[in-house]
């Protein structure tokens, strides 16, 4: 591995301009002045929290109707070692209760 190249006298300010604006493309500023303030980024999170668990807990909901659509989907069709399967799986369930 060859070692990095320093840029030339001239071409240090295009260097520099460059990486100010990508240090400012990455906002830094914006997160060090999220974490200076304690109170604003525990509300930030836990609003996160409560939308990331909203979202799971919906998503969750609307996969589990698809498949229970699904089996009954299956079981309506009467398909025999599906159809079978199924009924079983049924009668287990209710003798667990």
């Amino acid at each position: 591995m060859q070692p990095k190249k320093i840029p030339e006298a001239d071409a240090l300010p295009t260097h520099l301009e460059r990486l100010a604006r990508r240090i400012e493309a990455t906002r830094i500023a914006e997160y060090v002045e999220l974490l200076q303030k304690p109170r604003r980024l525990i509300v930030t999170n836990f609003i996160a929290g409560i939308f990331r668990g909203l979202g799971f807990a919906i998503g969750t909901t609307i996969v589990f109707a698809i498949v229970v659509e699904v089996i009954r989907q299956a079981i309506l069709m009467k398909i025999p070692f599906i159809n079978e399967y199924l009924m079983d799986l049924i009668r287990l369930i209710d003798l667990r209760r």
